[in-house]
């Protein structure tokens, strides 16, 4: 039987995840936070990550909350709260370094989604070392629909209802920044001291 991770250690990294980014959406706060490569470039360095909190609209807060929701769902017993938000400070800033280093197309970008694939990937890995058949689907279904938009480019459906550039880059970013943190973690536990 399925039951939900509702222990408390749990729900409160994609709770307060969920809270802060509608926080800063109700505060109409992303003109001062959003990635905006010309108000980087002029000093604002805290761009880079808070960018990643900051959304298009409503619709766009929307979509990603369900996606703290699903990875809730799949992967919240393979954290704590201390380690659900190194992760996506990590990836958060990992998909912001890689925007501004190798999408210059982007000039501005808002949106949780390039951290969320590197959760969703890192959380498959997690699967895979656990010995969970689920964990190679989804690391194979991640990766598919990443290179599927890479070749065929974002859902024009989802840019209308975001009402803004769906930026397919952050979510290959994303995605292997999810590679790199688990790469670390393992890194880490075996250089840690038994």
């Amino acid at each position: 039987m399925f039951e939900l991770p509702t222990n408390k250690e749990y729900l409160i990294g994609p709770a307060s995840l969920a809270i802060l980014s509608t926080i800063l959406m109700l505060f109409g706060l992303g003109p001062h936070l959003d990635f905006d490569r010309n108000a980087i470039a002029d000093g604002e360095i805290w761009r880079i990550l808070s960018g990643q909190f900051t959304h298009s609209n409503w619709y766009h807060l929307m979509l990603n909350l369900l996606g703290i929701l699903f990875i809730w769902l799949l992967h919240a017993e393979y954290t704590t709260l201390r380690k659900y938000w190194l992760n996506v400070l990590f990836l958060g800033l990992f998909t912001g370094l890689m925007i501004l280093l190798f999408s210059l197309n982007i000039v501005v970008y808002t949106g949780l989604s390039g951290l969320l694939h590197g959760l969703i990937v890192w959380g498959a890995l997690e699967d895979i070392k656990r010995k969970l058949t689920t964990g190679y689907l989804l690391f194979i279904g991640v990766w598919a629909k990443v290179c599927w938009e890479q070749y065929a480019g974002a859902s024009t459906d989802v840019a209308k209802l975001i009402d803004s550039r769906v930026a397919i880059e952050a979510h290959l970013f994303g995605a292997v920044g999810g590679v790199v943190l688990a790469v670390i973690y393992l890194f880490y536990k075996t250089k840690k001291p038994a």
